[in-house]
């Protein structure tokens, strides 16, 4: 059987038009499959074989709980947050091995081949940038965010860390990109009179 699915471009995120687009299977109509009266190469393995392999699957019944489970829903918490240096493309949202991950396939995602003097792919792991954000809000923040202090439940005063995810609100807030530098293995963010660097851990 041929011609069963056709193969389309859809916006990664809806909500944010500066993402790239990503490929999705569309059922075509059954009047437009193609179906050869003949096998086209010799079976995996006999119908008997199949049949047999469909009672046992049938006999085990659904899976616990009585119901299919959703799939776990993918988050990205640096989408639109991160350029790659040198090019300046916006990085793409990719899930590498069950984690979020971003990307930069310049030269990759169009018909056209790459030039000479443009950048290879690119990739970074969300969790290598995660354990940084709190230091660089405090380059970014200075002196004011150092004094800040916070008391804990048993009543002792200390200094003030943001989370990861604050320090995204505060990116997101101010409009602030991370560029990442593949070569070095560097985070730029800030202005560009004022730009501060931190460099990654290996992974």
């Amino acid at each position: 059987m041929w011609n069963r699915q056709r193969t389309g471009k859809e916006l990664a995120d809806p909500a944010d038009v500066s993402l790239e687009h990503k490929s999705v299977q569309r059922w075509n109509l059954p009047d437009g499959w193609v179906i050869s009266r003949r096998p086209a190469r010799p079976a995996l393995v006999s119908e008997a074989d199949f049949i047999a392999a469909q009672g046992i699957s049938a006999a085990r019944g659904p899976a616990p709980g009585g119901r299919l489970t959703a799939p776990r829903k993918r988050c990205y918490l640096l989408a639109g947050l991160l350029v790659r240096g040198g090019c300046g493309r916006r990085m793409e949202s990719a899930w590498s091995n069950g984690k979020p991950a971003y990307r930069c396939r310049h030269g990759r995602t169009t018909a056209s081949r790459r030039g000479p003097g443009q950048p290879g792919n690119a990739y970074i792991r969300e969790d290598r940038i995660l354990p940084h954000l709190p230091a660089l809000h405090l380059q970014l923040t200075g002196p004011a965010a150092r004094q800040r202090r916070r008391r804990t439940r048993r009543g002792l005063d200390i200094r003030y860390q943001a989370s990861p995810e604050d320090v995204i609100g505060y990116l997101r807030e101010h409009q602030i990109t991370l560029i990442f530098n593949p070569a070095a293995g560097t985070l730029d963010a800030g202005t560009d009179a004022a730009p501060q660097t931190i460099t990654l851990t290996a992974s």
